[in-house]
């Protein structure tokens, strides 16, 4: 049982390199559920944690982008348009 935690928490790692910011705090949400709970051990509760931390991280950063293209919209006036941010692809 053990083995198949660590295999789905490998595979929810690749996936969320690929989550919106939605799917991201739903996780998050799980996440705190399941280290509220008091049947877990030592080394599952800091794969969560860690998992956790990274979508924090990734959520931060999608809400960063997203307050620079708001304020470059706001800034345009009229004619506002989005740019690509300089590490954005095109």
């Amino acid at each position: 049982m053990a083995e198949d935690q660590r295999q789905a928490g490998g595979r929810q790692a690749e996936a969320s390199e690929e989550m919106g910011l939605e799917e991201r705090l739903e996780r998050l949400e799980a996440i705190v559920s399941a280290l509220e709970a008091d049947d877990l051990g030592l080394d599952r509760a800091l794969e969560l944690f860690e998992e956790g931390v990274r979508h924090v991280r990734a959520a931060e950063k999608a809400l960063s982008r997203a307050e620079l293209r708001v304020e470059e919209l706001l800034g345009e006036g009229e004619s506002a348009e989005t740019r690509p941010l300089p590490d954005e692809p095109a």
